[in-house]
């Protein structure tokens, strides 16, 4: 394929649907013809086969297919009606409900709801999950009687015979309206402005179906056996693109030039390995020498370090900074929050000690100097910190994204350290890479374990070192799940916490706010929202407040209200309780985590800013509140915050998931290891690609739609053989625009950071 028409990526749905059309799209997200197209069914309703209704959850936006046993119309006492049908999978009832206005039109629409939701009818029925009375409801719900719009009676037999799709909806926009307008879509685009990313002859290795084929047989099937066909399609190609974009950079990289940064005898490495208070560990040697043999060639390191919290990656890190200093350049630690930059420059003085005290009088030959540059720093500190860089004297720098901003100019800049990737995407660190002449080397931290599955899909540009052993020494934590509505154990919780400072240890506890119930402050992000709401309700609907429907979720819990309480509580009389969240000042900060460390202030109540790095070896207790609101990953950070010295730490979960849900399991998951590759396989099977990977592809939605690293594994071998095939014919892809373009739309060029909420 030499050449491709418009592409569908930026057609505006409101040239195919209309303006109103469209803006009901953009609420799904959805603003392109290419995206709609894209909105695949989340799964298809067989006609005779019911939904179980088991399992509904409060709050859920859900689209059931049932049978209606009953429908009775009853009057309200404002004059108007309620009607109830009930309707059942078989086993299990949930009941639908509508309502009316008094008067003639009122008694006219109960009794056409009455006809249309006469018992014996099977369809589809589409609501918002709600509670009435100690009953599950849906209230003012759509629905769709199979055949009832037609008129041609073999329209209406083959429409009860093939697969009905489902998809992802909204209680303003139900998914057979989105099937109409995919449907019309189908209809009026052109060949040529369906991109095929998959190469002819990839497609005939792999028996696959072509775009439009495809795209039919998943938006319009006749048999599941044609929805089989094409989601495999779709699978490979997010699979395909996605592996073309990964070998793409890696081609490219193979032509980039680096300074060899070779280690030298009697240097600061040595001094540095000298003056370690404890022997490496044996992971530690050996990453050590695969960082130590990439800096010695003039190819640009690519390497991605992942290490349990606590395995000892700063020291594999400043080992690395160490040789680089030795060869006359610097180094740079990136790091994503202004507290973790502290906490490293901290660390990093700490390790080396005199080393690195470059310029004073008591500096051993071999020292260099360490300068720490964030955004917040003040005039003074920040002119001698970029003076310091620009000169060459210090040959470590460790910063915020401050280090991205104009006006950093490096003398010779041989090695970058990113510390957390996922808060950090590719052009991020080629900004940084972009400030040397040379391209720098790249070592990239994370103490998020990846799963093999999910390094092949985003990280598959970077070599990969592990560190699966912890340094001799640490403590054992435990933990435990404490139902948030069991008061004896919530209060045990506080207790506990008491005894923990009372015997000289430190005490977090982490809210998902920082005041009230809002989304704008630096937990709120990944501790997860609520649901988008639906009214459900139309103009003919009642006064919502004679009904007494359950609030799904209670408010999260805030760190100024938690605080307070705290400092109330008997248990905890003279206690000091400090607090810790993102829109504090540096020198806030700084106070806070002084007196907590030092136990002037031995609990802290904080937001997730403490989540990686913070490093207090005293702290012995962790609780998290409204912990089913976060993420495996994020609460396994979080619980590597303590244990970190020679006591036994304890971590407590405390959570308002119900028995056997997701978040439920999670947190059992969490309590049952301290394994984090184990829980990264977990988070895995628990939660969608879409999730996991997040913005990892574009910062907006998620290419992986279809395709599931955990189960697909053999797509992704068989797609990266393909791209790395098709690639090596040349980077450019000058014969496959279609491709080139798809590689636009998800590069990791554009990557803006890896979502592990």
């Amino acid at each position: 394929m030499s050449d491709v028409g418009p592409d569908p990526r930026e057609v505006e749905l409101s040239r195919r649907l209309g303006a109103a059309s469209a803006k009901a799209f953009a609420a799904l997200g959805i603003r392109t013809v290419d995206e709609l197209l894209r909105h695949y069914p989340r799964r298809y309703a067989e006609p005779g086969r019911l939904t179980q209704l088991e399992g509904l959850r409060i709050g859920e936006h859900v689209t059931v297919m049932a049978r209606i046993e009953t429908t009775t119309v009853r009057p309200t006492r404002t004059g108007g009606n309620i009607v109830t049908s009930v309707i059942t999978d078989g086993r299990r009832q949930l009941d639908l409900t509508f309502f009316t206005k008094g008067g003639g039109r009122g008694k006219s629409m109960a009794r056409w709801y009455e006809e249309r939701f006469r018992p014996g009818r099977s369809g589809l029925f589409q609501g918002t999950v709600q509670r009435y009375r100690n009953r599950l409801q849906l209230a003012h719900p759509e629905a769709k009687f199979f055949g009832e719009d037609l008129q041609d009676g073999i329209d209406v037999l083959v429409e009860t015979s093939r697969p009905f799709p489902l998809y992802p909806a909204t209680a303003k926009l139900s998914t057979w309206k989105i099937g109409k307008a995919i449907h019309t879509l189908l209809s009026s685009t052109s060949d040529d402005e369906l991109l095929e990313p998959i190469p002819e002859d990839v497609r005939e290795r792999h028996g696959l179906l072509g775009v439009r084929e495809a795209l039919s047989a998943i938006h319009e099937p006749y048999t599941m056996d044609e929805v089989k066909a094409a989601t495999h399609r779709f699978r490979f190609e997010e699979a395909f693109v996605l592996q073309a974009a990964l070998a793409r950079r890696r081609a490219i990289a193979q032509d980039w030039v680096a300074v060899a940064r070779p280690a030298r005898t009697g240097g600061l490495l040595e001094a540095f390995d000298a003056s370690l208070p404890f022997a490496l560990t044996a992971g530690q040697h050996v990453v050590g020498e695969e960082v130590r043999e990439d800096l010695a060639r003039p190819r640009p390191m690519q390497r991605l370090l992942q290490g349990e919290v606590g395995s000892g990656k700063t020291v594999v890190a400043l080992r690395a900074m160490a040789q680089v200093v030795d060869a006359g350049a610097q180094a740079v630690l990136l790091a994503p929050t202004e507290v973790l930059a502290a906490q490293h420059l901290r660390s990093i003085e700490a390790l080396l000690g005199p080393l690195a005290h470059a310029g004073q009088l008591d500096a051993p030959e071999h020292a260099t100097r360490v300068v720490l540059l964030t955004g917040s720093q003040g005039q003074a500190a920040r002119r001698e910190a970029l003076s310091a860089i620009a000169d060459g004297s210090a040959g470590i720098v460790v910063g915020t994204h401050a280090l991205l901003s104009e006006g950093v100019d490096f003398a010779d800049l041989g090695l970058v350290v990113v510390d957390e990737q996922h808060r950090f995407g590719v052009e991020q660190r080629d900004a940084l890479r972009s400030r040397a002449e040379r391209v720098p080397h790249l070592l990239v931290m994370t103490a998020t374990p990846i799963p093999r599955t999910v390094a092949m899909t985003v990280f598959g540009d970077l070599a990969i070192s592990t560190l699966a052993e912890l340094p001799a020494g640490r403590a054992d934590v435990v933990t435990h799940v404490v139902p948030a509505d069991n008061e004896a154990w919530v209060a045990r919780t506080w207790q506990r916490v008491a005894e923990e400072v009372r015997g000289g240890g430190r005490a977090y506890v982490v809210c998902a706010r920082i005041e009230g119930d809002t989304a704008d402050d630096d937990g709120g992000k990944r501790a997860g929202a609520d649901a988008d709401g639906a009214d459900g309700v139309d103009s003919d609907g009642p006064d919502l407040g004679e009904l007494a429907f359950e609030v799904p979720r209670p408010p999260l819990r805030a760190v100024l209200d938690v605080a307070e309480e705290l400092r109330a509580k008997p248990e905890l009389r003279g206690v000091e309780v400090e607090i810790l969240h993102g829109r504090m000042g540096p020198a806030e900060k700084d106070r806070a985590m002084a007196r907590f460390a030092s136990g002037e202030a031995p609990v802290l109540v904080s937001t997730t800013v403490v989540e990686v790095g913070v490093d207090v070896p005293q702290a012995t207790a962790m609780v998290v509140l409204d912990a089913d609101r976060f993420g495996i990953s994020q609460l396994h950070q979080l619980r590597g915050r303590i244990g970190r010295g020679d006591r036994p730490g304890v971590c407590l979960l405390v959570s308002h998931a119900p028995a056997e849900s997701t978040a439920a399991e999670r947190l059992e998951a969490l309590a049952a290891t301290r394994d984090g590759f184990e829980l990264a396989n977990t988070d895995l099977e628990l939660r969608r690609e879409g999730d996991v990977l997040g913005a990892a592809q574009s910062g907006a939605r998620s290419s992986l739609r279809l395709l599931r690293v955990t189960r697909d594994v053999e797509i992704l071998v068989n797609a990266r053989e393909e791209a790395d095939r098709v690639v090596g014919a040349g980077a450019a892809l000058a014969e496959f625009p279609a491709l080139r373009l798809a590689i636009e739309q998800i590069s990791p060029d554009r990557e803006e950071y890896l979502e592990r909420t």
